[in-house]
């Protein structure tokens, strides 16, 4: 298992995404985070300039920062208490979800290499996985999610197991332990993108997973405002991971470090209600005539649904389902709808929709669509804040004109 960073009074998830493991002094003791709005940091004269590279070279810490590719003071509190709040030693912060799994397999992965992914992880990712990986000579399996499949997909080459839990847009649920069983046996490396799941509902560390992944754009900011990622984990990961980091450059600016702390306060409290609200519309929505199939794991239908309760504390507020209809009654439910945006993305305070092929899949030819289970009426809920009952009410008006 990974080792669990000292947390003495045993603070919850909304207690540490305030004030992560301690309380840390600001200048002129503000409250809130400064927002340090700068490229770089001067040195008074040459002499500190030396004595910085010397002990720099020693690997010694003499003073934090020296440029802004390679650190921020708001981003390095945004980055304690993610780590806080996933049970991390450290955490790493990118400019996007995508660039964070991207630079953290880029990381790790060798050449002439194998890196399994599961199915039904996020489009990016797979075109990632199928066209961008063989230039770099690396194979690739992609199996379904399942602790089997991927041990059956092992190669005395594979150093990688990359895969989501829940999945996008089916919220397939992984066994985790028995993954990182099958994982520890081969000496294979474990990555898992949790944004779905959240650090409030399932922590993979625990669990023995090597690097832990989120879209910080979603649930973690909250509010449909930023764009960041974020990799966590061991501090010897995070070493590699970061100096990959700082090379790239791909580093968040520190009005969305300052962004995404605030989110953090509120983490908590979000996903109480993230968690009551999918609940609430995936039971719903599967009793209602007008509807073909419902996927969320916190019903009893859903096929990992022993495996989600096992090991997650909530499922979140994402619902996946198919309408019973053809492209045109799905455009007239959604066009009907008055609380849900149209737009990708989700986790944050404002309700989406989307109708998953045009919007993520429209560029695919339409035999790989039905192949991969992307037919005209699937439809993918993104709840956000508003009242429940409003939710409620919103999708049974649509569903009335349809």
């Amino acid at each position: 298992m990974a080792k669990k960073p000292a947390n003495p009074k045993n603070w919850k998830p909304a207690t540490l995404g305030i004030h992560g493991l301690d309380r840390v002094h600001h200048a002129h003791f503000a409250v809130s985070t400064p927002i340090v709005h700068t490229s770089n940091y001067y040195f008074n004269n040459t002499q500190e300039v030396y004595d910085f590279m010397k002990a720099k070279s020693e690997g010694r810490v003499i003073r934090e920062h020296e440029y802004g590719r390679y650190g921020n003071p708001t981003q390095e509190e945004c980055e304690r208490k993610l780590a806080a709040v996933e049970g991390a030693e450290r955490a790493v912060l990118f400019s996007s979800g995508m660039s964070a799994v991207i630079l953290t397999l880029m990381t790790f992965m060798r050449r002439d290499g194998h890196i399994i992914f599961t199915s039904d992880c996020y489009r990016q990712t797979r075109d990632f996985a199928a066209n961008l990986l063989a230039e770099f000579g690396i194979q690739v399996s992609m199996v379904d999610p399942t602790a089997e499949a991927i041990e059956k997909a092992i190669r005395p080459n594979t150093n990688i197991i990359f895969t989501e839990s829940p999945t996008n847009p089916y919220l397939r649920c992984l066994d985790l332990e028995a993954v990182v069983k099958v994982a520890k046996q081969h000496k294979v490396m474990t990555i898992i993108d949790s944004t779905l799941a959240t650090s409030y509902n399932l922590k993979p560390l625990e669990m023995g997973v090597d690097v832990v992944i989120h879209s910080a754009t979603k649930y973690l900011g909250g509010h449909n405002d930023l764009l960041a990622g974020v990799s966590l984990g061991s501090d010897k990961l995070m070493n590699d991971i970061y100096r990959m980091q700082r090379m790239i450059g791909a580093t968040p600016g520190p009005l969305t470090c300052f962004l995404l702390e605030r989110g953090l306060k509120t983490f908590g409290l979000r996903m109480k209600h993230h968690n009551e609200a999918g609940l609430a519309v995936a039971a719903m929505l599967e009793a209602h005539p007008k509807i073909e199939k419902v996927w969320y794991p916190g019903l009893d239908s859903h096929p990992d649904r022993a495996i989600a309760k096992a090991q997650m504390k909530g499922f979140g507020s994402v619902v996946t389902f198919l309408l019973k209809g053809d492209d045109a009654k799905t455009r007239k439910f959604i066009d009907a709808l008055e609380l849900f945006l149209i737009t990708p993305s989700l986790g944050g305070s404002e309700s989406l929709v989307t109708q998953m092929w045009m919007m993520s899949f429209f560029d695919y030819p339409a035999d790989y669509r039905k192949k991969i289970g992307m037919s005209d009426n699937l439809v993918r809920l993104a709840l956000g804040l508003e009242d429940v009952d409003d939710l409620l009410a919103d999708l049974k008006q649509a569903l009335e004109k349809i």
